[in-house]
């Protein structure tokens, strides 16, 4: 044995050592810390009634990346109010013994169900800690009274009316429109229910398309509405009836039991104050002690945690899956400018960054996207396949994970989402454009060469021939067949009884469970605690969690590296063979093609 050898082993134990008497020092000096401020409170007498948390707009689900020096230096809009931001805040309250509960101040949501299930776990979260939840909104359409409908007390002003109308769907067909302009749309699918299609393509709905909105929208009201029952204490059939008598003013709303209180915003402290006897007691005094979270923070009492060693790491894939780099919108809003997309560059060297991370016990991959390119939605999942042998992975789906939004989480071991979660769409389809007539109207004349017997097969110049659409029929019938061997393989289901749950078909995140498309449901932090579950790491009550968004630092390349040897059943070059896989002009895409909205 060489002296290198030997005094190896020596050096990797003391740096060990070292190590653990750091944790040991700054795990003591967090304690000290931390009891130090609650003596001071508990001296000053920090004892609050209320705190007051704003509550509105999009909640994304995780912080944005820290804004860079200069971006800090611009009159930029303050980054949003995110799930992460407002978990830590509950959390926070829950574990003060000196607050009594927490009064929401409803803004406007602009968000999906998802979303709103998810706040709606956190407010359970906290009331199962024995808090009591106030609700003051003057909104009070489906998606702000699902939420509200989970508090011990709704409060709404006189002039507020309950507008919860039900849900309404609806769909654009554009076909005739540009015919007239002399511009046609071909879609070729396989999948009767892909529907991304149908607005171009079609001049009215197709049964299929039908099917699919009816079962969507008769899914959705029926989780909000039970969510509404469930919290109003009445039950569904009495909620939908009112739903369909519906709007009511205040006071009617009042005496349907549907809310508590009609009250003004400045009339709370006195409508939550004690109601006692004493004539000793000012008015002043009987009010609630009511502050907004900025100035209450600092008087929380806290609860001590271990603090762990790892971390869960969180990738999120957010926006149309693209080849190439991700692009964010801009802070400010501005026309014409296209909303978040996944490129597979950016998510694939973020990915072999996070697998360098010794310290990360686990990783999390959070999905909100409606698809978009087969080719950058397989590289992703390829990826996740790969780091999945080394850590354990879950994926976690938002508001929508579907298409290449579900392809990219199948490789993870677990996968979780919402009850109201948009999933599936397990299918392929591809649209073309033609403008010839558009041009003979405009009286241009188009004059093109090629070399290549099907040069021109993306081209927008003429109709497709014969021999084109069997060739890209054969192309997607190709990616489509890989798609299902991926769902088949991941989650361990017979190849040949795949069709009924997918050929297109959307799901609700319910749904998706029955089809043993996911694997259960719950928030981020449940699906926080599950990942801890994977990686063995403790979850005691007093154990905390340590979890790091993860971003792309710099512009570097990183290799994988390779699949075990009983991995490697396909390599990336049989992948990526002949017209299998294309980009996003006009090619193969994975998209959803509707929304449901709120009325």
């Amino acid at each position: 044995m060489s002296d290198e050898t030997a005094v190896s082993p020596f050096f990797t134990d003391l740096k060990r050592e070292l190590q653990d008497l750091r944790q040991t020092l700054t795990d003591g000096w967090r304690q000290f810390a931390m009891t130090t401020r609650n003596g001071i409170r508990q001296a000053q007498s920090a004892k609050l009634d209320y705190v007051v948390l704003n509550l509105g707009g999009e909640l994304p689900e995780r912080d944005e990346p820290p804004r860079s020096f200069i971006q800090r230096q611009l009159p930029l809009p303050p980054p949003p109010l995110s799930m992460e931001t407002l978990n830590r805040r509950l959390r926070a309250i829950a574990d003060a013994n000196n607050v009594k509960g927490i009064v929401f101040i409803f803004t406007g949501f602009r968000t999906g169900l998802a979303t709103l299930q998810n706040v709606r776990r956190a407010i359970q979260r906290v009331q199962e800690a024995g808090k009591a939840i106030v609700v003051f909104t003057p909104y009070l359409d489906m998606a702000h009274y699902a939420v509200a409908a989970v508090a011990d007390r709704i409060v709404i002003p006189p002039s507020a009316s309950f507008d919860a109308l039900g849900l309404r769907t609806e769909a654009i067909f554009l076909k005739d429109a540009l015919a007239r302009i002399g511009v046609g749309v071909e879609a070729i699918q396989i999948s009767p229910y892909k529907t991304a299609a149908n607005t171009f393509s079609q001049a009215d709905m197709t049964p299929e398309h039908r099917e699919q909105l009816t079962l969507l929208l008769d899914e959705r009201f029926d989780l909000l509405t039970s969510a509404m029952a469930e919290g109003r204490g009445k039950t569904q059939a009495e909620i939908q009836t009112l739903i369909d008598q519906a709007p009511y003013p205040a006071e009617k709303a009042l005496e349907l039991g549907l809310v508590d209180d009609v009250a003004y915003e400045d009339e709370l402290a006195a409508l939550l104050g004690e109601k006692t006897e004493t004539e000793t007691e000012t008015e002043e005094e009987k009010k609630a002690r009511l502050l907004v979270w900025q100035k209450a923070r600092p008087l929380l009492f806290e609860r001590p945690y271990r603090q762990p060693r790892q971390f869960i790491g969180v990738v999120s894939l957010e926006g149309m899956i693209v080849s190439g780099s991700s692009r964010q919108p801009p802070a400010i809003p501005l026309p014409f400018v296209g909303g978040a997309t996944a490129g597979s560059d950016t998510l694939l060297r973020l990915l072999r960054q996070a697998e360098k991370m010794d310290n990360m016990a686990a990783l999390i991959l959070h999905v909100d996207s409606v698809g978009g390119s087969a080719l950058a939605s397989d590289l992703i999942a390829r990826e996740i396949k790969r780091i999945g042998q080394k850590k354990p992975i879950l994926a976690y789906m938002g508001n929508v994970a579907a298409s290449g939004g579900y392809q990219v989480s199948i490789p993870a071991r677990r996968i979780m989402s919402q009850s109201g979660t948009i999933t599936g769409s397990i299918g392929v389809l591809m649209m073309r454009m033609h403008t010839q007539a558009l041009y003979q109207n405009l009286s241009v004349n188009r004059a093109s060469l090629q070399r290549g017997q099907r040069a021109g097969l993306y081209s927008d110049e003429a109709p497709l021939t014969a021999d084109e659409t069997a060739v890209l029929r054969q192309s997607i019938e190709e990616v489509y067949v890989h798609f299902k061997r991926m769902v088949a393989d991941g989650r361990s289901l017979p190849f040949d009884d795949l069709d009924p749950i997918c050929e297109g078909r959307v799901w609700s995140g319910r749904q998706a469970l029955a089809h043993k498309l996911v694997d259960s449901h719950g928030d981020f932090e449940d699906a926080i605690r599950q990942a801890a579950e994977l990686a063995k790491l403790p979850i005691g009550p007093n154990d905390a969690i340590h979890v790091l968004n993860l971003y792309p630092k710099g512009q570097s390349y990183r290799l994988p590296q390779p699949f075990e040897p009983s991995e490697l059943t396909e390599t990336i070059s049989q992948l990526l063979s002949g017209e299998r896989w294309r980009d996003m002009s006009g090619r193969p895409l994975l998209l959803m093609p509707f929304e449901v909205k709120f009325k």
